[in-house]
């Protein structure tokens, strides 16, 4: 042994020195650069390369963009960003689907599809319509030109239909044997029209005080758990400390844009400059302003009141005066009218504070954001905060949803919290046009399967309110149905001191004020007789007794004139249903190693 003892020490340094060099270059360290060869994921050992990803994120940012004709928050850029990744995954998993049913598209199938399926891009193109309506003529023609090769046509459609046609092969396989029978047809259209009127009293528990939640042991609410896992998954969850620097308009910006507004459509109405010039140059409502103000055709109640009521008011080519709402100023041109529906063309102007506001406004939220922006010292944004007067407000947010104060939208604070950040960290400084915004991340719960210690405050809450029910409300609503059994709903009420409360017509998939959807007391009402009262029924919310007061079943011949079109319809909903599910199940067994958040904390720790 101790002739060999000198390889083995070889031998031990070398697993070392490699191990650490492995360390090092796995980024498990965080110093590793990210390159275009960085894996974003994972999937059934399938690499989504960082350069891929992001080649794909850009051009669905810049296309988006340049729909919206604005630049979008980081929450914007969020939703993109999963709907890239969800498609890129489902791209893998479907093509070793392809794979595993050996499902392939030929050459002759490709030119097939192409002369008679085209895309929906194709079919909607100006330059292939004919009154209107897509031209088939038109459209072969253009497949035999040499326009098609050189401009890359063919290759486009080459490249869509290798992707769709295997596709639509596979779902077709998935959804094969889907058949609804008359009976179900008759049960699902029962559901929607059959209708019921009840009476009802209902016991509710309300929101459990601290002593109520305090007696609910961990055994029970462990027990409870258990079982009721799913209840409680949902978004991950982060509590935010907020400064806001709020832009300030003043009555004297009101007037200026005013003024702006009214000068505007004074020059339009005396054919100085056209409408739709003018929209392009100053509407601030970019979507329809790069389309010279156009809006279409729509309903009337579209639109928020004050803009609708001063667009109903108006005659066919007219032009308003300047319209108040809460964007802004509006001049608006009826184009057309039938009934309800207006044609219109309209310019924006917002109340913009001056430029002197605006600098001082710019300026403070640049002394703000040098004090604590992009910090990890948590306590530098509470020094910000105090330094320059501004209160410090604590928010919610979840994961893939914008956040929010007070009702007003806060850009951007969301997807930064779950983009990496760790708790104590301080964002960038972000702004729209209602201010500036800076926030902590205070504390983080990550979403997906939940733990009991994440979520054991929820879990002996609702423990506490089912006891609330059960030992509390239920003997309480059983006195009550046993005597509003023999003297009826409402004298029992009286005696009780209970509320008769009683719903309008609904059928078995209405949402019902005071009874909810799909809860118990609504199935109820269509299996109760007629003027009878129902024992105590117990649901999520609370306990019921109910009394059903009328009740209208379905037409039958009604239903059977159109039988054919419903079947039709649930058909295509339960493939729909049928592909959906698959793609579920493909996601679930998947091994998908998502890696974004650690790549985004990692770009962001190095550019600090």
């Amino acid at each position: 042994m101790r002739g060999l003892a000198k390889y083995i020490w070889v031998l031990v340094a070398l697993f070392f020195v490699g191990g650490f060099l492995l360390y090092q270059t796995s980024g498990l360290l965080g110093r590793t650069p990210i390159t275009p060869t960085t894996a974003v994921a994972v999937v059934n050992g399938h690499e989504i390369l960082y350069q891929t990803y992001m080649n794909r994120v850009q051009q669905e940012i810049q296309s988006e963009q340049q729909q919206q004709g604005r630049t979008l928050t980081e929450d914007d850029n969020r939703r993109i960003e999963n709907t890239v990744f969800d498609q890129m995954v489902n791209d893998i998993l479907l093509q070793d689907e392809y794979k595993k049913r050996g499902i392939i598209v030929t050459d002759d199938e490709v030119r097939e599809f192409a002369r008679y399926a085209p895309p929906p891009w194709i079919t909607s193109a100006p330059e292939l319509q004919t009154d209107g309506k897509f031209d088939p003529e038109k459209y072969q023609r253009l497949l035999t030109s040499a326009q098609a090769r050189e401009s890359g046509l063919l290759v486009s459609l080459e490249q869509y239909y290798r992707s769709e046609v295997p596709r639509e092969k596979l779902f077709d396989e998935i959804a094969s044997g889907v058949y609804v029978t008359d009976a179900e047809l008759w049960r699902a259209w029962r559901d929607q029209h059959d209708s019921a009127q009840v009476s009802y009293v209902a016991w509710l528990p309300g929101a459990p005080d601290a002593n109520a939640i305090k007696a609910v042991s961990d055994a029970d609410a462990r027990a409870y758990f258990e079982k009721h896992k799913t209840e409680f998954q949902g978004p991950g969850r982060a509590s935010l400390s907020l400064v806001v620097i709020r832009r300030v308009i003043t009555a004297a910006d009101s007037v200026a844009a005013k003024a702006h507004t009214q000068a505007l459509r004074d020059s339009i109405a005396s054919g100085q400059v056209k409408f739709e010039d003018a929209a392009k140059a100053e509407s601030a409502d970019t979507a329809s302003g790069t389309n010279g103000g156009h809006l279409g055709k729509q309903p009337a109640s579209t639109y928020v009141p004050e803009f609708a009521k001063a667009a109903e008011a108006l005659k066919v080519g007219e032009i308003s005066q300047p319209v108040l709402s809460p964007f802004g100023y509006h001049i608006i041109r009826l184009d057309s009218k039938s009934g309800d529906t207006l044609g219109l063309h309209h310019i924006l102007i917002k109340i913009q504070a001056s430029d002197t506001a605006t600098a001082r406004t710019d300026k403070e939220a640049d002394d703000v954001s040098k004090v604590a922006a992009q910090s990890e010292e948590g306590a530098k944004l509470d020094t910000a905060a105090k330094k320059f007067g501004l209160p410090v407000s604590r928010i919610t947010v979840f994961e893939d949803e914008p956040a929010n104060l007070n009702g007003q939208p806060v850009p951007s604070v969301s997807a930064w919290a779950f983009g990496g950040a760790k708790p104590g960290e301080t964002s960038d400084l972000y702004d729209d046009d209602n201010g500036y915004y800076l926030a902590r991340l205070d504390s983080i719960r990550q979403g997906g399967e939940p733990t009991y210690e994440n979520v054991q405050d929820a879990v002996k809450a609702r423990v506490a309110v089912i006891k609330t029910i059960d030992d509390k409300l239920m003997p309480q609503a059983q006195k009550f149905a046993s005597m509003a059994a023999t003297s009826g709903m409402e004298a029992a009420a009286q005696q009780f001191g209970a509320h008769v409360q009683q719903t309008g017509m609904f059928a078995r998939t209405s949402i019902v004020p005071g009874l909810g959807q799909f809860s118990e007391p609504v199935g109820a009402a269509f299996g109760l007789p007629v003027g009878a009262v129902s024992l105590p029924i117990k649901a999520a919310d609370g306990v019921f007794v109910i009394r059903t007061d009328k009740r209208v079943v379905a037409d039958s011949t009604t239903w059977a004139a159109q039988k054919e079109a419903q079947r039709s319809a649930r058909l295509q909903q339960l493939r729909t249903q049928r592909v959906q599910m698959f793609m579920q199940d493909l996601r679930n067994s998947a091994k998908i190693d998502d890696r974004r958040k650690a790549i985004n904390a990692q770009t962001r720790r190095q550019s600090t």
